[in-house]
């Protein structure tokens, strides 16, 4: 017995907006549904309509997914906590009169070009209604923001530049956002 067409059309939207093995299991449900109604002596389009109404539509379906996924999770976790990690390094940097140091023009564009792309993609990211999109700018977020929290670090405590506690408190917060970055990424590509 052919498939009816309103369960291709919404396999068909699982496939575009979720990952493989995700739609998969989702379709997987709606099968199980629509097989139900069947059973219940329903005819193929009656049943198929009953099983799309009770399982839901293929959008809410994975608008659902999207909300609960580990990289818009990971992406407002680290939106949040971007203020006040940044905020301790700005304090770090306004006692150090960052600004007088020989730090050439483009080192600082770079730096602030980056930083700017990194919270856009963490605000992509933590909105966007797409599962996809969502996943592939959060995996570049975090590779981002971890380079970042590496760099200022490595640069100004490991050789001495900047010391004292408020210092260590930065650089403590930056590594730990880096681990999360890291383990988020991980999360992220093992689903």
């Amino acid at each position: 017995m052919a498939e009816p067409r309103l369960i291709r059309d919404y396999r068909t939207v699982l496939a575009a907006r979720l990952p493989a093995e995700l739609a998969e299991e989702v379709a997987d449900g709606l099968e199980q549904t629509y097989r139900h109604h069947l059973a219940a002596g329903r005819d193929p389009q009656a049943a198929a309509e009953a099983a799309v109404a009770e399982f839901g539509a293929a959008e809410t379906i994975t608008a659902a997914i999207t909300e609960v996924s580990p990289a818009r999770h990971a992406a407002r976790i680290l939106l949040a906590a971007g203020p006040l990690v940044g905020g301790c390094w700005a304090l770090v940097l306004i006692n150090a009169h960052a600004w007088t140091w020989p730090v050439p023009i483009l080192a600082r564009l770079a730096f602030g070009a980056t930083l700017a792309v990194v919270i856009a993609l963490l605000v992509v990211a933590a909105f966007s209604a797409r599962y996809r999109t969502t996943e592939r700018t959060a995996a570049a977020a975090l590779i981002g923001l971890a380079v970042l929290d590496l760099t200022l670090p490595g640069a100004l405590v490991l050789p001495g530049v900047l010391q004292g506690w408020p210092v260590a408190l930065a650089a403590a917060l930056s590594l730990a956002r880096a681990t999360f970055a890291a383990r988020a990424w991980r999360r992220i590509h093992s689903t």
